[in-house]
């Protein structure tokens, strides 16, 4: 009796073997735990290669997928177009000198130089267009109200205009824009004379102080007829008396510009 229960009471719990390997199956999971808590994903690569399947033009500016932790001071770094950081003036840099689209970029990136250093961002804009530079005078900076005679406030910004038409061929256009309100004058008896004559006023300081061809400029009076605000508030009146001097752009179809 004594044996038999000697017998029975050394089969219980688990086999050896079973314990062996448990061991081992331990001893594996803690390897690997080892090997994974000693590596470190770094997550800016992570983020270049999951990128790089999105983004073709990545390929062309990193010769590999993921970028150099340490790259030496002398190697070439090429901007990436995805940068929202980049200056949108530096491209025409790129492009050939003789490039009129360079050339475009160039005069608008003098413009609003010129515009930041003397103040004068409320008043007049410059942009770029499908038909060139774009360059929006309110009438305050060129005339007194109701007339036609550039005041001496305006010139220092014409004279950069000008300045700056000399090195180009590009057709300008003149445009004069008024707001609704009546007028009726011995020179202006509506507003169609008034906007003319502005426009004109313009075309006429620009070539005779800066020696440009008087071929080059088209004078255009539109009256009250193209308003960029409604007409019902004093500031939209006075947005919409306005002198708008368009650079055209070389590649334009002729009649484009009206």
């Amino acid at each position: 009796m004594d044996r038999r229960r000697q017998q029975q009471q050394s089969e219980k719990g688990s086999p050896k073997w079973m314990v062996t390997f448990s061991d081992l199956m331990t001893l594996i999971l803690v390897f690997f735990i080892l090997l994974f808590s000693m590596s470190v994903v770094d997550a800016t690569k992570f983020q270049a290669i999951a990128e790089s399947f999105q983004k073709r033009a990545t390929f062309e500016f990193y010769p590999s997928l993921i970028p150099f932790d340490n790259p030496a001071e002398d190697r070439e770094v090429k901007k990436d177009p995805f940068d929202e950081e980049a200056d949108p003036f530096e491209s025409y840099l790129e492009n050939d000198e003789d490039d009129p689209s360079r050339q475009l970029d160039e005069l608008l990136y003098e413009v609003i130089e010129f515009l930041e250093a003397n103040d004068l961002t409320e008043t007049i804009t410059a942009t770029r267009d499908d038909r060139g530079v774009v360059l929006v005078l309110q009438e305050q900076v060129l005339f007194e109200t109701g007339m036609a005679n550039i005041i001496p406030d305006a010139r220092p910004f014409l004279n950069k205009v000008g300045t700056l038409l000399t090195s180009i061929p590009n057709v300008v256009k003149v445009e004069g824009h008024t707001d609704s309100r009546p007028i009726n004058t011995h020179q202006f008896p509506s507003n169609w004379e008034l906007s003319g004559a502005r426009a004109s006023s313009v075309i006429r300081y620009l070539v005779e102080n800066n020696d440009l061809d008087p071929s080059r400029f088209i004078s255009v009076g539109y009256g009250d007829t193209r308003p960029v605000a409604p007409n019902t508030t004093d500031g939209n009146l006075q947005k919409n008396r306005r002198v708008v001097i368009v650079i055209s752009d070389p590649m334009l179809e002729d009649g484009a510009l009206f």
